[in-house]
């Protein structure tokens, strides 16, 4: 492209050939931005919103340069290197206008990134700065070329494990459950799944991708060298003193590994059902259901849904002393205190079945099984609670009442089922509004038009909804919370199981205390508590 000469100051009249040879020489960058008459800021200059949204944050991180202002029909910008000629082209490129060049010191700069483009972008900046062969280059699309000797010799690099770390430092803070690295043609895109919601994220440069995916392959000791079948690995960090344990799964695409990182925060994890929010009426059922003696309470619902955390609350509720609890799961999502966990290993034969078995000669009080996925399974874990113990398990089922169907589909035999079941929990997971921000509204037609009239009195105060606010950044929601329906096991209702009822009859045979998941939703929302 044609650039405006004006963009590149001449030096100024009157320098010397001793002046000239110091460009190149020991000068300090400042001196030789002198002798171009650019301007070196001492403080840090303030920024305007037109301005910076002519530089996307991530060109602005990769070329460090900040946008300050747009005047005479140039943009005014703070660099760490005004003389790199090749940012300044680029800068040019982007925001479709000559470019003006202020020098700034590496501090002063980093204050500035961080009011500008806020704290993630900085510390990227500044993990990029301290390496300046890794903060900019071409792309190479030939990402095959490369070795895995020299994917591991960039991985190891000091830039590299800061930039690795930032990123996940920065989702642990933001109270991120998954980290996704996804490659495409010509970019590199970092996502925090935050309240169940995709964020895209300040993103590496391309270049940078083989190394950042080798780098984060070596924490979970994966192998660096397979590209082309999926793998898996677990990493385990401290942070603020807590340990952070980390899933990492890998999958080839057309460009490149895709990369997911879950992240088990123990701090994080509600050990009690008031924090899940489940609502009173509701906690009094399942605090009746989970402490009967012995007998089978499933929990139901999709991948996602906050089933295992429900679990691990009741589990948490029933620990004592004087009881053995085993878990087996696939995998242990959280280390339990004083509970005997056991991860499944099929590759070394052991299954949930196979765990169950085992599980059965260690004398235990109550078991939990992390999921019933067959019928042999199904069948120990039934003669496991008719045998006097008190069993635990999910399910993947849309409501609470499908989960006899699916038993029944897996070889259960009926009376059997109604022999043991006590209690059916199903949930779902949804985001919680902003405590700092939610004001209330009044309904619209809309929203009332879609209700019921009885749902419609729940609403006598208006509709609740988040404005957001700092605290949120700007989403009106901040945390998850559960919605449920729990069907407690009647006398009814178990003889409608052993008679293998259709779920619809079944349904109807649920006692007054059941309220389905509409209503447990409905009723948080009049509360405040969600929309």
């Amino acid at each position: 492209m044609d650039h405006d000469v004006q963009s590149i100051p001449l030096p100024a009249a009157g320098l010397d050939a001793a002046a000239f040879a110091s460009i190149g020489g020991d000068a300090s960058l400042r001196d030789r931005c002198k002798l171009f008459g650019i301007e070196w800021a001492e403080a840090v200059p303030e920024s305007t919103d037109d301005a910076s949204a002519r530089i996307p944050p991530d060109v602005a991180v990769r070329l460090r340069v900040v946008p300050l202002r747009v005047e005479r029909g140039k943009l005014f910008v703070a660099m760490i290197d005004p003389l790199d000629i090749a940012a300044v082209d680029e800068t040019a490129a982007h925001a479709r206008m000559p470019v003006s060049r202020i020098g700034l010191d590496g501090g002063l700069f980093s204050e500035l990134m961080r009011a500008v483009y806020g704290t993630t972008a900085a510390r990227m900046a500044e993990s990029l700065a301290e390496d300046s062969g890794v903060g900019g280059g071409e792309v190479d699309h030939n990402l095959d070329a490369i070795e895995a000797d020299d994917v591991h010799r960039m991985a190891e690099q000091p830039t590299l494990i800061n930039l690795v770390n930032l990123i996940i430092l920065e989702a642990i803070q933001n109270r991120t459950s998954d980290i996704h690295i996804e490659p495409f043609e010509t970019e590199l895109k970092v996502k925090y799944r935050i309240d169940g919601v995709l964020i895209e994220q300040q993103s590496p440069p391309k270049h940078l991708q083989p190394a950042l995916l080798g780098r984060v392959k070596i924490m979970a000791n994966m192998n660096i060298a397979e590209r082309y079948v999926p793998q898996d690995g677990h990493i385990t960090l401290r942070f603020e003193g807590r340990k952070v344990d980390i899933r990492v799964s890998t999958v080839p695409t057309v460009y490149g590994e895709s990369v997911v990182m879950r992240i088990l925060d123990k701090s994080s994890l509600p050990l009690d059902l008031i924090s899940l929010g489940m609502r009173d009426q509701m906690r009094e059922i399942m605090d009746r259901m989970i402490q009967k003696p012995h007998g089978m309470v499933l929990v139901t619902g999709p991948t996602g849904s906050g089933k295992t955390t429900t679990l691990y609350a009741c589990l948490n509720k029933l620990y004592d002393p004087r009881k053995k609890i085993i878990t087996i799961e696939d995998p242990v999502e959280y280390e339990l205190n004083g509970i005997n966990q056991i991860p499944v290993n099929p590759k070394r034969g052991l299954t949930f079945a196979t765990g169950l078995r085992a599980i059965l000669r260690q004398d235990p009080d109550v078991i939990f099984v992390g999921e019933v996925r067959d019928n042999e399974t199904v069948d120990i874990a039934i003669r496991s609670a008719l045998t006097g113990h008190l069993l635990f398990s999910t399910l993947h089922t849309n409501d609470s009442i499908s989960s006899v169907g699916r038993l029944v589909d897996m070889g259960a035999e009926p009376f059997l089922i109604a022999s043991v079941l006590e209690g059916l929990l199903a949930q779902r997971l949804g985001r919680r509004l902003c405590r700092e921000c939610t004001v209330r509204m009044p309904m619209t037609e809309e929203t009332a038009a879609r209700i019921s009239p009885e749902e419609r009195d729940l609403f006598v105060n208006g509709v609740a909804v988040g404005k957001g606010c700092e605290k949120c950044n700007g989403s009106g929601f901040r945390g998850r919370m559960g919605f449920y329906e729990i069907a407690r096991i009647n006398a009814r209702l178990r003889e409608g199981i052993s008679k293998n009822k259709p779920a619809l009859d079944l349904r109807g045979m649920v006692g007054t205390d059941f309220q389905p998941m509409r209503f447990d939703g409905m009723a948080k929302a009049a509360a405040g508590l969600t929309t």
